[in-house]
């Protein structure tokens, strides 16, 4: 059933779209701006209500002759401001259903959208209560309805028991303090709604809180023709309690649940209130699906870039990459304009919902996908044809040195490398370095020395089947060679915050994973952290000694390497096994706990599901991928 609702909520938005692209074309499509377009809306009111504020007396006796004071002597100004105030209070409420309407009939409220969901259910009570208040500042007949009516509808609350509503029987029962509170409480309302908006859009990478120029023009020019054309006024007079209100106008955005207060039981109301409240906000957590969707965490790369991507259950590839600082080129994040377009080189996508003039079936047979609606189903690789994908870095070019070169093993290398002139290059803990080569291309590798230790690059190096920079590495290079490279890039990097850590290195992950080790010791860091390195042979560990130096000076520190490979006890009494099922093992519950992976994507794409499967949150949870390829091979 809901299903079926959403379908024809999503066959009604995109024939409407459809239109509204060719009457006003994508740039300009309202509906792609609702939320920019709320955010808008909330300044004119906020700046029209200060105006009015200005000149409202807060008192019984003086509030209704304030408020025809504004409206008509000075109705070149204040008349006009009282009616956009009130024409874009409606169109804010208006502007903020349809946005809520379209997110759940896009179904973009589950997983990490729950938040933003949440905070949307509450804004707009916040909106309605902050509304419903402004409505009883003008005390007039009907400011005098709404706030008898919301008092009694208080009133049947069993905790007030009918004591509110009896400070409305009499006139005098109605003092200026009252009407001071009041007042003080649309102010203060409309302070926490600016707050939770500005929360509810701390998810939305890049949101946009101003609409197009063309689009605030005609929002303004639109309201200040209502206000000329049907004026906002007063009705019937000042508010009298000795005579009860028979006949006026409702405001229908806000108040269109008042005469049903006099047609139900108010208890009934308000079970109804919450129960459509609880219902709404309880949506992302339904188990109803509309659109094939994959759960997980998946990795994605573009062309022209080394720097793998996490994108999270249903996050499009565009919010993906804008949320990790991505430079990307998009307009209307809606699959109306056709901007964001990029080839899927590999992986698979589910495309969503999109204007099919965009992205035609030949684009899409071609591999084209349009990355503010395509969401991934497996790990990507993709081209981005406008504008590469990388990120906003301040790098530079060096030319380094080589110090030494130990050979640990037939397949691995330490590599030492020093810049001229006692140069330093500052880096974080986690980050890279692209070697550039003869011809231009890169490869990248990871630091893993500490940032503090400097004078020197340290890289671990291992040797890859046909990779050309690493057969270089093993068969030509020698001490005394130099080196351009370029950096420091990446953004894999211990975060600030106080749970224990387990770090999981694969192979010559451990680099990294070892830079970042050393950087928590120098700084002094004593959150409890657990390293588990994977590898297939004994050979491989070939920095054991160094995890027995730090599990013996550091307490807060534990090292369990792991050998996957069968091994004989007489050799090895260590674990072994797959690295991620010794962690699952030691860590049945991975709530609380902040992740750390470094490894191969294969590695990455088996392990991240299975440590969120077993309470792992997906936004403590970082990797670090390496993704060899016939085109970005080391």
């Amino acid at each position: 059933m809901i299903t079926r609702f959403q379908t024809l909520l999503q066959w009604i938005f995109m024939h409407t779209e459809a239109l509204f692209n060719r009457a006003f074309g994508d740039q300009f499509n309202p509906l792609y701006h609702l939320g920019a377009i709320t955010f808008f809306l909330f300044w004119v009111v906020s700046t029209s209500g200060i105006y009015l504020y200005a000149f409202f007396e807060t008192g019984v006796a003086d509030a209704y002759a304030s408020v025809e004071s504004i409206t008509h002597l000075q109705w070149f100004f204040g008349g006009i401001l009282r009616s956009i105030h009130r024409y874009a209070s409606d169109a804010m409420v208006l502007t903020m259903l349809l946005h809520m309407v379209r997110y759940f009939a896009f179904d973009r409220f589950r997983g990490f959208r729950w938040f933003s969901w949440i905070t949307g259910v509450a804004l707009i009570w916040l909106i309605y209560i902050s509304g419903i208040n402004g409505f009883m500042l003008p005390w007039d007949k009907l400011a005098q309805f709404v706030i008898v009516t919301s008092f009694e509808w208080l009133d049947s609350l069993p905790s007030f028991g009918g004591t509110l509503n009896r400070n409305f029987i009499y006139p005098s029962s109605v003092t200026d303090r009252f009407f001071s509170l009041l007042a003080f409480m649309h102010i203060g309302i409309s302070l926490v709604v600016l707050l939770v908006m500005l929360i509810h859009i701390q998810r939305v990478p890049k949101a946009k809180t101003t609409p197009p120029k063309a689009i605030v023009i005609s929002l303004l020019v639109s309201l200040l023709s209502l206000s000329l054309i049907k004026p906002i006024l007063s009705q019937i007079g000042p508010a009298n309690l000795s005579v009860a209100v028979s006949q006026i106008n409702l405001d229908w955005f806000y108040l269109a649940i008042f005469p049903l207060l006099y047609e139900e039981s108010l208890l009934l109301m308000w079970g109804l209130v919450i129960f459509i409240t609880i219902t709404i906000a309880a949506l992302p957590w339904t188990s109803f699906r509309l659109n094939r969707q994959a759960r997980g965490v998946f990795q994605m790369i573009a062309k022209g870039s080394t720097v793998p991507i996490t994108i999270r259950t249903s996050e499009t590839l565009l919010d993906a990459g804008l949320r990790q600082g991505m430079d990307l080129l998009y307009e209307c994040r809606n699959g109306g304009c056709g901007i964001c377009i990029c080839t899927i080189t590999h992986g698979e996508v589910n495309h969503g919902l999109y204007q099919r003039s965009v992205l035609t079936e030949a684009m899409r047979s071609q591999g084209k996908a349009l990355m503010c609606c395509a969401t991934p189903l497996s790990n990507l690789a993709i081209e981005v044809n406008n504008n590469p994908l990388i990120a906003h870095q301040s790098m530079k070019t060096y030319t380094g040195q080589v110090k030494s070169i130990e050979r640990i093993s037939p397949n691995l290398i330490i590599l030492i490398i020093t810049l001229p002139d006692e140069e330093r290059i500052d880096f974080i803990a986690g980050q890279y370095i692209n070697i550039i080569l003869e011809d231009g291309r890169r490869r990248a590798f990871s630091f893993a020395n500490s940032p503090h230790n400097n004078s020197v690059i340290e890289l671990h190096i291992r040797r890859i089947p046909n990779g050309f920079f690493t057969n270089v590495v093993f068969t030509e290079l020698k001490v005394g060679d130099y080196l351009q490279f370029e950096g420091p890039l990446g953004k894999f990097k211990l975060n600030d915050s106080k749970l224990p850590i387990i770090f999981i290195a694969a192979s010559t992950g451990f680099g990294p994973i070892k830079s970042i080790i050393e950087d928590a010791f120098y700084r002094g860091i004593t959150r409890p952290m657990w390293l588990y390195w994977g590898v297939r042979k004994l050979e491989d560990l070939y920095m054991l000694d160094l995890l027995e130096d730090w599990e013996r000076e550091n307490p807060h520190f534990h090292a369990v390497p792991v050998i996957s490979e069968a091994i004989s006890e007489n050799v090895w009494l260590g674990r072994q096994g797959l690295v991620h099922e010794v962690v699952l093992q030691d860590f049945p519950n991975l709530i609380g706990h902040e992740m750390y992976v470094c490894g191969s994507l294969q590695m990455v794409d088996c392990v991240v599901p299975a440590f969120i499967a077993q309470g792992l949150e997906e936004d403590a949870c970082f990797s670090d991928v390496f993704l060899p390829s016939k085109s970005m091979s080391v």
